[in-house]
């Protein structure tokens, strides 16, 4: 294995959460007189911290999004999780592999610490990743854009979770399915393979590697599923 620590996406990589997200996204920036498609979602919004939906919404229209906004977004977001979500195809069998190996992996997210609880517990993922901070080595530990001052296309959440787990960045591989999160681990200095389920190759430029499907990751990373 030529990485010492691999660090996964949340959403799109692990819970298949992009298409509910950002249709629930879309509609109620509509609602809220900012008439977004799903297709406008994606391109602006995915992978990204909610604070970049404030932040575009103010440049480009100069108004403040409601104060209640991200609570509003979570409770509907949840809420469909808890009646639909499910883990991406494939991506199970990827972590106990690298759990069998002992090769350490955690999560790096856009997502707040409640959103990717909420997920991993409906699909069952809370299994393998352990919601708190951990000192390092093999470990399945959840990091946020919470605990960085800037998220995504920032590469300080994965640096963080680099220093937090003990691994100098070059020796980390990002695993993404988002053209703000490939920049991210580019910019953190990291290998970065991009998951293509859903986000075309020619929209993930600057990627390592780029994979379909979820049996084609490991062979990337130096390995092979069982």
């Amino acid at each position: 294995m030529r990485y010492e620590l691999v660090i996964f996406d949340n959403d799109g990589v692990l819970v298949d959460s992009e298409r509910l997200s950002n249709t629930i996204l879309a509609g109620y920036l509509t609602e809220l007189g900012h008439p977004t498609s799903y297709e406008d979602s994606l391109r602006d919004f995915m992978g990204a911290a909610v604070h970049r939906v404030h932040d575009l919404v103010h440049v480009r229209t100069g108004q403040r999004l409601p104060e209640d906004f991200d609570e509003v977004l979570h409770s509907r977001v949840f809420a469909a999780f808890e009646r639909e979500l499910t883990p991406v195809d494939g991506v199970v069998e990827v972590i106990e592999k690298l759990a069998a190996d002992g090769v350490p992996y955690c999560l790096a997210s856009s997502g707040s610490h409640e959103r990717i609880r909420v997920g991993h517990r409906k699909t069952g993922l809370d299994r393998w990743f352990r919601h708190g901070e951990a000192e390092g080595g093999v470990g399945s530990v959840v990091f946020s854009a919470e605990d960085v001052g800037r998220g995504k296309p920032a590469p300080d959440l994965f640096l963080h979770a680099a220093e937090r787990m003990g691994v100098d960045p070059g020796r980390c591989a990002v695993v993404e399915d988002s053209p703000l999160g490939v920049q991210a681990a580019r910019a953190a200095g990291m290998d970065v393979y991009a998951f293509t389920a859903m986000t075309p190759a020619g929209k993930l430029p600057g990627a390592t590697g780029y994979f379909a499907r979820m049996a084609e990751l490991p062979g990337l990373l130096g390995r092979s599923v069982a």
